[in-house]
């Protein structure tokens, strides 16, 4: 996420008085007030970069899929419940499914409820057909020089997701892409860690090679390793979760909740599949949110289900709520920021829509206080052989024995039975 860090630190520097000094709390408000006046004049009220929904080419098979019929029968609504969905598919033999999967890979492989590997069908061979897509762009003399490399970055990217083992759980081309992926046996899990990235995650930035931990794969790979590393008895999954259209770079789509209310509408969506894919009739669930990502959670927290045990955020902009309660859910809240993350200087509070509210890290919200030790900047929470990355592994596992709290909050330590 890096909306106001281009402003460098907006609260630092020349000029700001101490936080103890008088009048400081009208100066960062006023200072709040001239960042959001510099986010209208450089990008106005609305973003450039929507998801193309209502175009592309899921939109033209979704169009299919409703107008179809198979096996004599008309397909299911596709925004139809994880259970009715599944339903449908008990009633075709394997050989339908994957007849099904093969026809509509678009629509099988993001659909909530399907059987889970035949979702990874659906996804490899939508992969493959965008790869080739892509591949045919690259010597398209018709597109710019700008958008043959573009085409060309993409077809590596669905290159590299079509690796063998790979378990992509959702998958959508359109615009800049959305992804998921599966760490580990979801099926068998008893439980499974949801990582939810922030600003800039698209399918370009899904995984990367230089700062891999920084990406939605990286982190995802990265806790599902410590989790099995801390506590091999446990059988857990991890999803990389890039399925919602985060706001790209410095604007108002990062100050706003727009992407988060719908963000959280596909979060609740995914969490209310697991239930019915999963050997355990419930397993449990913990969210990790990164950055925007923290914003998605909040938004989201109220709707949650119950087998969401545990919310953690990392260097987050705030959660839209002035404390834990009034995010309304059960599920205990979680905060950490390490001492480099220029997170810190972006002003908390809410000011005509725009900031996220209250600090998550502050004592006032309630959160329980993780130690972040050994993690270095922003998007340093999931890096092996930090306390960060093994307090997320601790909570994942359920293991929060293990956890190392902030030696600022004495009420961090959790009580199994005690909430």
């Amino acid at each position: 996420m890096t909306y106001f860090s281009a402003l460098g630190n907006p609260l630092s520097g020349t000029g700001v008085p101490p936080s103890g000094a008088p009048g400081s709390t009208a100066w960062r408000a006023l200072l709040a007030l001239a960042v959001v006046f510099v986010l209208l004049a450089t990008t106005g009220w609305t973003a450039v970069r929507k998801h193309q929904a209502a175009d592309g080419p899921r939109a033209a098979a979704l169009h299919a899929w409703e107008k179809g019929s198979f096996a004599g029968r008309p397909l299911p609504d596709p925004d139809a419940s994880p259970n009715r969905i599944a339903r449908y598919f008990a009633t075709l033999s394997a050989a339908q499914q994957r007849t099904l999967a093969t026809r509509y890979p678009l629509v099988v492989g993001n659909l909530g409820g399907a059987p889970l590997k035949l979702r990874y069908r659906a996804n490899h061979a939508a992969l493959l057909k965008a790869r080739d897509t892509e591949r045919k762009r690259m010597r398209d003399q018709r597109l710019t020089e700008e958008g043959r490399n573009q085409a060309g970055q993409r077809m590596h990217r669905f290159e590299s997701m079509l690796r063998p083992g790979r378990q992509i759980l959702a998958f959508d081309p359109t615009g800049r892409g959305r992804a998921a992926e599966v760490f580990g046996d979801l099926r068998d899990a008893q439980r499974v860690s949801v990582v939810v990235p922030g600003v800039d995650t698209e399918l370009l930035t899904f995984e990367r090679s230089a700062r891999q931990y920084s990406a939605p794969v990286g982190m995802a790979e990265s806790l599902q390793r410590q989790q099995h590393s801390a506590r091999p008895g446990v059988r857990t999954a991890t999803i990389a979760w890039a399925d919602y259209t985060a706001p790209a770079g410095l604007g108002v789509d990062a100050a706003s909740g727009g992407p988060a209310q719908d963000g959280a509408v596909r979060l609740n969506r995914l969490l209310r599949t697991l239930p019915s894919t999963a050997a355990a009739a419930s397993p449990k669930v913990a969210l990790f949110c990164h950055s925007y990502g923290s914003v998605v959670c909040g938004v989201a927290a109220p709707e949650l289900p119950g087998s969401v045990t545990d919310i953690a955020v990392a260097g987050s902009p705030g959660m839209r709520a002035d404390n834990v309660a009034q995010l309304d859910t059960r599920a205990r809240v979680w905060a950490m920021r390490d001492r480099d993350d220029w997170i810190a200087d972006v002003p908390h509070m809410d000011v005509g829509g725009l900031g996220h509210g209250a600090d998550p890290v502050a004592d006032a919200f309630g959160a329980r206080h993780l130690s972040a030790r050994g993690a270095v900047g922003h998007t340093g929470y999931f890096v092996p052989h930090t306390r960060s990355l093994d307090n997320f592994a601790a909570i994942g596992t359920g293991s929060y024995e293990d956890i190392t709290c902030d030696s600022s909050d004495p009420h961090c330590s959790f009580v199994p039975g005690v909430s």
